[in-house]
């Protein structure tokens, strides 16, 4: 059976958040005519509260390498014609350089540093390839989308690190429906699990000793873009890049949790369109004042969510309502 069978067979999806079906993306790219193709390894890990790449790239090196690896056959092309690059965060590059450069060994594979101030949207996979590029850090207009037209208009199949480990697993028959779980915040044991994907997130806090024995809600996903969710909504799943952080109740204020989570958004915008540029700014300013306009931050969030040019403004709404619906209510009347 070869790669593409199997990972079709598996029902693998992409592990970098957005959970898109990895046999449709590399068949894509496979589909393209083209001289020159391209790989690209998304190892930026800019997202708050998630390290589970680090972890797969620190503990398992080799299975990640061997994962591009098989994307390379796959393309089949010879090795003039493909490229492919492991696009890494600097606290990653400086850890595990020497690791990765050993794995490599005489692959088409560069490792390429991602940029000093590139920040959250530096990860954004059109954005990254403008990084590559050598061009302003921000992302492109899609379509064309990646897989048709990507690094210097090539076709070019990005996936993350947590994906291209699970392509090795598919291909040598070890792959059994789990994943990465970040686990963090205000919890007896903080680090990285794997779990199967099919747990909900009461059973991942259950089975790694981590069901809090005071008042908390969770974020899960990711500590930017991530869900809100009370301790009675533990029966979902986790879903997008794998992360669970516990907060305590007592420890937080409406208010503050808020401009907490819009401080990202202000100081991460990398100012490409004004909806996300002055409307997370705007946010931040109305959440501040002494007399919250509620219908004006509500309507600027709509607007953020309809009106972002990339998934960086649109992500904003999801935290802030669902903490606003699932957490306010709670903290106002227990504290």
């Amino acid at each position: 059976m070869d790669i593409l069978s199997k990972i079709k067979q598996a029902d693998l999806v992409g592990r970098g958040g957005a959970c898109f079906s990895v046999a449709k993306k590399w068949e894509a790219v496979k589909n393209v005519i083209s001289d020159k193709k391209y790989i690209i390894c998304n190892a930026s890990e800019g997202e708050p509260g998630i390290v589970k790449d680090g972890f797969i790239i620190e503990k398992y090196p080799e299975r990640l390498i061997d994962g591009i690896k098989i994307a390379i056959d796959f393309l089949s092309l010879d090795s003039s014609k493909i490229k492919a690059y492991l696009y890494i965060n600097n606290k990653y590059y400086k850890k595990y350089y020497k690791k990765l450069s050993q794995s490599i060994g005489n692959l088409p594979i560069e490792i390429f540093v991602k940029q000093s101030g590139a920040g959250y949207i530096g990860g954004e996979e059109s954005s990254l390839l403008n990084a590559i590029e050598h061009k302003r850090i921000e992302p492109r207009l899609r379509p064309p989308f990646p897989t048709t037209s990507g690094l210097w208009g090539c076709p070019t199949l990005i996936n993350n690190v947590e994906t291209f480990y699970n392509v090795s697993l598919v291909n040598s028959g070890e792959y059994r429906n789990s994943r990465f779980y970040t686990i963090g915040g205000d919890c007896f044991n903080n680090g990285v699990y794997y779990l199967s994907d099919n747990f909900t997130i009461q059973e991942i806090l259950e089975k790694t000793n981590n069901i809090p024995d005071f008042p908390f809600f969770v974020q899960v996903g990711g500590n930017a873009s991530g869900e809100i969710l009370n301790s009675s909504q533990l029966k979902e799943s986790v879903g997008g890049a794998g992360s669970i952080t516990i907060f305590s109740l007592e420890k937080y204020q409406n208010k503050k949790f808020i401009e907490n989570l819009l401080e990202f958004f202000v100081n991460e915008s990398c100012g490409k369109c004004t909806p996300c540029r002055e409307g997370s700014f705007r946010l931040n300013e109305i959440i501040k004042s002494e007399k919250v306009d509620w219908q004006l931050f509500f309507d600027l969030i709509e607007n953020l969510s309809e009106t972002s040019f990339c998934g960086l403004g649109s992500a904003l709404a999801a935290p802030i309502k669902s903490f606003i619906k699932n957490v306010y209510p709670q903290i106002n009347e227990k504290y």
